[in-house]
């Protein structure tokens, strides 16, 4: 893909945000995973950091590197025609230089956005310091502009994730930092862990920029969320986690009565030895 490609690429893709139709991502991590989900209709697709790292055995959480993961997404980028996000968590550091050196690598994996948390992954602190997230925000910016490829900034926030806080404060918390970071750049202010109608209505509204939620099982569903005003939604790690289970209840099927009835409705491996072949 070349640079002219790329810059069309993150137009699309932040267009995609304020649309009439809400931008629905799921999660690929890797290859396979992500020609399934393009090859199903989606018009983007977005990286797990989880499920990239999972696979390649590390746990969630910022423990796997940043050429590992960025190794990943640009083999993703490169198998599918679509725009893709990359999960980069916190960015691999601690500074702006770090966020910026990060969006850079981003840029040159081939994709046109990503998404930056302000988990710590410290119980006694576990949200970032805000004037340094701001500061980080900026700096992917930065870094976006100088190559000419509008990197689509997903700023994402843990507050009620993370539980963090007593309940009566999590929601102005949450307030705070979207709009911190809206102002500081993010083109999208990712919630995960919201799930009550009514609060995300109130969310969108009160934060006036496009808002990510998480969903999964317990969640409302996609009709609902869109008339809720949610611009994007993604599915983070549950993909990845609900084929373990598969692989799992496989593994008791074989172990247990040495049927195969797990095996079925798969896709074909012809199927798959022509899709990753195209």
């Amino acid at each position: 893909m070349n640079l002219e490609e790329q810059k069309a690429k993150a137009v699309s893709f932040r267009t995609m945000h304020r649309g009439p139709k809400m931008l629905v991502l799921p999660n690929a991590w890797d290859v396979a995973s992500a020609r399934v989900f393009e090859n199903a209709g989606f018009g983007a697709i977005a990286s797990t950091s989880a499920g990239v790292a999972f696979s390649l055995g590390y746990p969630d959480g910022q423990k796997i590197t940043r050429e590992e993961m960025l190794a990943r997404v640009a083999r993703i980028a490169k198998a599918v025609k679509v725009p893709v996000t990359a999960d980069v968590e916190s960015g691999y550091g601690n500074r702006p230089e770090d966020a910026q050196r990060t969006a850079r690598e981003v840029i040159e994996s081939g994709a046109v956005g990503l998404n930056l948390e302000d988990a710590t992954g410290d119980a006694n602190q576990p949200l970032a310091d805000l004037s340094l997230q701001v500061e980080k925000i900026r700096a992917v910016k930065a870094a976006a502009l100088k190559t000419g490829v509008l990197l689509v900034l997903n700023a994402r926030t843990d507050v009620f994730l993370a539980q963090v806080g007593p309940p009566e404060t999590r929601y102005h918390e949450t307030i705070r930092r979207g709009i911190a970071y809206r102002d500081a750049g993010a083109d999208c202010v990712f919630v995960p862990g919201l799930r009550d109608a009514g609060t995300i209505r109130k969310l969108v509204q009160d934060v006036k920029c496009p808002v990510n939620i998480l969903v999964g099982p317990g969640s409302p569903m996609i009709p609902e969320l869109q008339t809720l005003g949610v611009a994007r939604v993604s599915v983070g790690s549950s993909a990845m986690c609900a084929t373990l289970g598969l692989v799992k209840r496989i593994a008791e099927e074989l172990r247990s009565s040495g049927t195969y009835s797990t095996l079925e409705g798969g896709i074909a491996y012809a199927d798959v030895n022509k899709m990753l072949g195209g």
